[in-house]
């Protein structure tokens, strides 16, 4: 699965996207994962969307989603 960071977020782990290898996960169990693998995040507020939507509930994941990890934006 594709997993894109923006802003903040990407400058804090250094990355724009990268790929990860899930299975039977949903997004929580994805930003568990996510806060595990870097944990400078949990001092970062941010959003997960799934395929351009963002998510307030828990969604299942599959290999072809694409997911973007948003920091807080202004605006429209």
């Amino acid at each position: 699965m594709k997993v894109k960071y923006f802003g903040m977020i990407a400058e804090a782990i250094g990355l724009e996207e990268e790929t990860w290898e899930i299975g039977g996960m949903d997004s929580n169990d994805f930003q568990e994962k996510l806060l595990k693998k870097y944990p400078v995040l949990k001092s970062y507020t941010f959003k997960i969307a799934v395929n351009h939507e963002i998510k307030s509930k828990h969604v299942m994941l599959c290999k072809t989603d694409e997911i973007a990890i948003l920091p807080p934006f202004a605006g429209g």
